[in-house]
């Protein structure tokens, strides 16, 4: 088993103990990939949700630019929302899991076609 594939079991894994979802295995597989060489460099890999910069970079890399969405008040909710979901207090929010929560809070995952 490769690194990445250990990744994506660790991204399954917080979905289904942290956020009590049961992963799309699929669609978890292809917004890991999407977020690149990311996923190995500790820093890069997390979501800093109490920086709010860090918050503004998802909405607009990510919301905006990946996703094709308009920018609006519902994007900050939206990452809000997630953010809460997985738990303020969970120190290591792993970008792709916040990624994959996004896509599927506004039904994108054609995006990953």
């Amino acid at each position: 088993m490769g690194r990445r594939d250990e990744l994506i079991a660790t991204y399954a894994d917080d979905l289904r103990k942290k956020c009590g979802m049961e992963p799309d295995m699929d669609l978890l597989t292809k917004v890991t990939i999407g977020c690149g060489p990311a996923i190995y460099n500790a820093d890069a890999s997390t979501v800093a949700s109490s920086q709010a910069h860090e918050l503004e970079t998802v909405k607009d890399n990510f919301l905006v630019k990946k996703l094709g969405l308009a920018d609006g008040p519902e994007l900050m909710d939206a990452i809000n929302s997630v953010v809460e979901t997985y738990g303020k207090s969970e120190r290591n929010k792993y970008r792709a899991v916040v990624y994959y929560m996004l896509t599927k809070h506004f039904g994108k995952e054609s995006v990953y076609g």
